[in-house]
C-alpha cells in the first residue's frame, strides 16, 4: 500500500481547478500520476469540498491519506460499440480496455494525428499558459504526458516524483510575470535600474526562482476567479513577497481589467519593487476606470511627492475626501519650498547652497526625483568632486527613458540626461556619454547644452583615442601631446590626466607625472590607477615616504594586490635604509 500510495491521482485536481467552468462534462477527469520519471495516465472522480463546489484536490487534507490505486485511464473511440453488459463508470471489459489503450498509445505517439476539437481547446490552453511560463523563467524542466498530449511542469501542484516529497507549495509567481528587474543592474555598468531603498537582493530572487513551479500550480487552479488572485497577493505582499505579489495581480488584472483595485494593487506592489513610474501608470489606469477611488488618488499623490511633482501631488491629497491628512498637504509645501530654494541657488551658481537643499529636498521625501539628483549631480561638477558627482547619479533612480519621456516630459528629461552624459565624461567614458547625448538631443533637439556637451565628448573621446594608438606604439611625446589636446577641452579630465602622466613616466619625466596624478586624485580620490602610478613615480624620486603613503592606502583597498605589496615591501625597505 505504501509504494502505491506514492502514486496517487494529482494531476485531477489541478485539471478540475482549471477546466472548472466546465462542469457539464463527465464528472471523470483524466488525472496524471509520475512513477520512474514517466507520466502514466489514470482516472478519478472529481472530490467535492466542504462546499458541494468541485475543488482541487491537492488543496482537499484528505491528499495525504491512503488511496485506492489508480486504474488506467481508458477512452472509447468514436465508432466503439457499447458492451451489452452494464459496467461500473470508467470501466471496461479487459479485451476492450487493452483494443482501446493501444490505440490511445498509437494516437500519442503520433504528432500528426488530429485531436478532437475539445481535447485541443483544453490541452492547447493549458499548454499554451506553461510555455509562456517557460520562456518567461528560462526553465524547461518538462515531463510530457502523451497520455493526453498535455505538458505539465516537473514539480507542478502536488505531483509526487520518485526520490523526492511534494512538488508544489509556496507562494506565487504568475505564469506571465513580467521581467522585473530587481538586481542591482545598470546600463553600460553604471546606474541602478531601480530606487532608493527598493532594490531586490539577489538571494531573495533565487528563493522565488525556487517557489514558481508551485507558484504557477496555483495560478492555473484560480485563474478564472480574480477576486481570489487578488486575495492570494495581497497575502503574499503582507508576507512581503512582492514579485508574487505583482504576478498575482496581473494575473487578475488579464481576467478582470476593468477592476481599480486590481490597479491599484499592483501599483503598491510595483512601488514596493522601486518601480515607480511603472506604479504610477497603474495608478492613473485605476483613476481613470473609478475616478473617486480615494485610495488610489491618495497612492499616486505620494508617488507624486517622491517623483518631485509636488503640484501634482497637492491636486490628488485633495482628491482623498474626508480620509485625507493634513500633514501630506503640509509636508508637500515643505517639499516644495526647498525645490524653489533649489531653482534659485542654480541660477546663482551657488553650487554649495544647491547640494545642501537638494540634501533636504531628498531627505523630505522626494527620494526618487531625477531632477533633483541631477541638480546635486551638476553641482559636484562644478565644484569638481568628480567622484561624488557620480556615486550621486548611482544613489539615485534610474528610470527608463521613454517612461522618463511620459511622465516628465521629453524637455525635462533631455535636461537630466545631459547632466548624466557630463558626469561620464568626468569619469572617462566618453562612448557612453555620446550616446546618452545622441538621446537628449532626439527628445529637445533646441537644447543648446546637449550639443555643446556633444561636441566636447568628441573632442575628449578623439584625444584619448589618439594617445592610445601613440602609447601603444611607444611614441610617448606625441602621446602627451595627444592627451593634451583633450585637456584643453576639459582641464580636470582624470583618465586624460592620468594617461600623459604614464607618457611623462616613460620619458623619465617623473616630477611631471606626479602633478598628474595628483591633479586626478584631486576630482577622483578612488582612482586607483592614478594613485599607484604616483606611488611608483615616487619611488622613482626617491620619496619613499610620499610612496608609502599611497601603497598603504591602496594596500588598504587591494590587500591581495602582488603588485602593491612589492611595492611597499620596496619602499619601507629603502625608507630604512635612507635612516641608517
Amino acid at each position: 500500500m505504501g509504494e502505491h500510495s506514492q502514486e496517487k491521482k494529482l494531476g485531477c485536481g489541478i485539471l478540475n481547478a482549471v477546466f472548472r467552468k466546465r462542469n457539464k462534462r463527465s464528472a471523470t477527469v483524466d488525472s496524471l500520476t509520475v512513477k520512474n520519471n514517466e507520466v502514466i495516465s489514470t482516472s478519478s472522480n472529481t472530490k467535492k469540498g466542504p462546499s458541494g463546489s468541485d475543488e482541487p484536490s491537492f488543496l482537499d487534507s484528505s491528499v495525504n491519506g491512503p488511496e485506492a490505486i489508480p486504474k488506467p485511464c481508458t477512452k472509447q473511440p468514436p465508432n466503439h460499440i457499447k458492451p451489452a453488459a452494464v459496467y461500473q463508470q470508467n470501466q471496461l471489459p479487459k479485451p476492450l480496455e487493452e483494443e482501446t489503450k493501444i490505440k490511445h498509445n498509437q494516437a500519442s505517439m503520433n504528432p500528426a494525428r488530429k485531436l478532437p476539437k475539445e481535447s485541443i481547446s483544453i490541452s492547447g490552453e493549458l499548454e499554451s499558459i506553461i510555455v509562456d511560463h517557460q520562456k518567461t523563467k528560462g526553465n524547461n524542466n518538462l515531463i510530457r504526458a502523451s497520455s493526453s498530449n498535455m505538458m505539465l511542469h516537473g514539480s507542478l501542484g502536488n505531483l509526487r516524483q520518485p526520490g523526492g516529497g511534494r512538488g508544489g507549495g509556496g507562494n506565487m509567481t504568475s505564469y506571465n510575470v513580467p521581467k522585473t528587474e530587481t538586481e542591482h543592474s545598470t546600463p553600460n555598468g553604471k546606474y541602478p535600474n531601480g530606487v532608493k531603498g527598493h532594490v531586490v537582493k539577489k538571494h531573495d530572487k533565487e528563493k522565488r526562482a525556487e517557489r514558481q513551479p508551485a507558484s504557477l500550480c496555483r495560478a492555473l487552479s484560480t485563474r478564472m476567479d480574480p477576486e481570489t488572485l487578488k486575495i492570494m497577493g495581497n497575502e503574499d505582499y503582507k508576507n512581503g513577497n512582492f514579485v508574487e505579489a505583482l504576478a498575482l495581480y496581473e494575473a487578475a488584472i488579464a481576467i478582470d481589467p476593468n477592476k481599480a483595485s486590481y490597479r491599484s494593487n499592483k501599483s503598491a506592489a510595483l512601488t514596493a519593487l522601486g518601480r515607480i513610474l511603472e506604479a504610477v501608470f497603474e495608478c492613473i489606469e485605476a483613476i481613470r476606470i473609478e475616478p473617486h477611488y480615494h485610495r488610489a488618488h491618495h497612492r499616486l499623490a505620494n508617488l507624486n511627492l517622491r517623483l518631485g511633482e509636488v503640484e501634482k501631488a497637492i491636486y490628488h491629497y485633495n482628491q482623498v475626501g474626508p480620509e485625507a491628512d493634513p500633514n501630506d498637504i503640509t509636508k508637500a509645501k515643505t517639499l516644495q519650498s526647498h525645490l524653489n530654494k533649489c531653482t534659485e541657488a542654480k541660477i546663482q551658481r551657488d553650487w554649495k547652497n544647491l547640494i545642501k537643499e537638494t540634501d533636504s529636498t531628498i531627505n523630505g521625501g522626494e527620494d526618487s526625483a531625477p531632477q533633483i539628483y541631477a541638480l546635486k549631480a551638476e553641482a559636484m561638477l562644478k565644484l569638481h568632486r568628480h567622484q561624488e558627482a557620480d556615486e550621486v547619479l548611482l544613489k539615485g533612480p534610474n528610470f527608463n527613458v521613454d517612461d522618463s519621456t511620459k511622465y516628465f516630459g521629453p524637455i525635462a528629461n533631455a535636461n537630466v540626461l545631459v547632466v548624466r552624459a557630463q558626469v561620464d565624461i568626468a569619469a572617462g567614458r566618453f562612448e557612453d556619454s555620446l550616446a546618452t547625448l545622441q538621446r537628449a538631443a532626439r527628445l529637445d533637439s533646441n537644447n543648446r547644452e546637449a550639443n555643446t556637451v556633444m561636441r566636447k565628448a568628441k573632442a575628449l573621446a578623439d584625444a584619448r583615442s589618439n594617445g592610445n594608438e601613440h602609447f601603444k606604439a611607444s611614441r610617448f611625446s606625441e602621446a602627451c601631446v595627444a592627451y593634451g589636446e583633450g585637456l584643453d577641452h576639459d582641464p580636470h579630465n582624470s583618465v586624460l590626466l592620468c594617461n600623459r602622466a604614464a607618457c611623462l613616466s616613460k620619458l623619465g619625466r617623473y616630477d611631471n607625472a606626479v602633478e598628474d596624478c595628483t591633479r586626478a586624485l584631486n576630482v577622483r580620490p578612488g582612482y586607483s590607477k592614478a594613485r599607484l602610478r604616483r606611488a611608483d613615480c615616487n619611488s622613482k624620486l626617491g620619496k619613499w615616504e610620499a610612496s608609502i603613503q599611497d601603497y598603504e592606502f591602496l594596500q588598504k583597498e587591494t590587500p591581495d594586490n602582488e603588485e602593491i605589496q612589492r611595492g611597499l615591501s620596496e619602499a619601507r625597505m629603502q625608507l630604512k635604509k635612507q635612516h641608517v
